[in-house]
């Protein structure tokens, strides 16, 4: 019988899924579901507890004197949300948007935030010990948003560390930025 905690693990905090064979062979193996997304031909992963909903591209609110990779932010049902262009953040270049592309809105440590990818593909159930570390390479900070590293049949899938995509102090300078145009408003009332 598999047993899903109810609520998003805190930072930090691993979760399991128990899963009971039956007989005298019972084992308990520790899995995470991870939602699984393509940039270009490149495959990545994030823990699908933190995603909250998939969305297609929709045009964005620009905002002034933001870091390239935020394209804007939406209102979701009356919170403002960030979206950002992870081909950007990742060292890729500007994404064109169609609309094909999709946003994932996930809930991290740090917030609420949208993520602009090419195609989600699929939810892949990954045992922690299928999870290889980061390589080391000259080319290290390329790969600082990466938590590990996961061969999956023929592909390779980087599994994105959502806390460290976005970091408090971007989220608090992009809330203080989205806060700005709502305050303007007020004072000219």
């Amino acid at each position: 019988m598999d047993q899903v905690p109810a609520t998003r693990p805190q930072a930090g905090q691993q979760r399991s899924l128990s899963v009971g064979r039956g007989g005298a062979g019972d084992s308990l193996h520790s899995a995470q579901d991870y939602l699984t997304f393509a940039i270009d031909a490149q495959v990545y992963g994030i823990d699908i507890l933190s995603v909250r909903e998939i969305r297609a591209w929709t045009d964005v609110t620009n905002l002034p004197n933001t870091p390239e990779f935020v394209r804007g932010i939406i209102n979701l049902r009356g919170t403002i949300v960030p979206i950002y262009d992870l081909r950007v953040r990742l060292g890729g270049g500007v994404t064109k948007p169609t609309r094909m592309h999709v946003v994932i809105v996930v809930v991290a440590a740090n917030g609420t935030f949208g993520l602009l990818v090419d195609s989600v593909s699929d939810i892949l159930s990954i045992e922690d010990r299928d999870l290889q570390p980061v390589p080391e390479t000259d080319a290290a900070s390329d790969y600082r948003f990466l938590a590990a590293i996961v061969a999956n049949d023929e592909r390779m899938v980087s599994i994105i560390d959502m806390d460290k995509l976005v970091t408090g102090q971007a989220a608090s300078q992009m809330q203080q930025i989205a806060a700005a145009p709502a305050q303007a408003q007020i004072a000219v009332q």
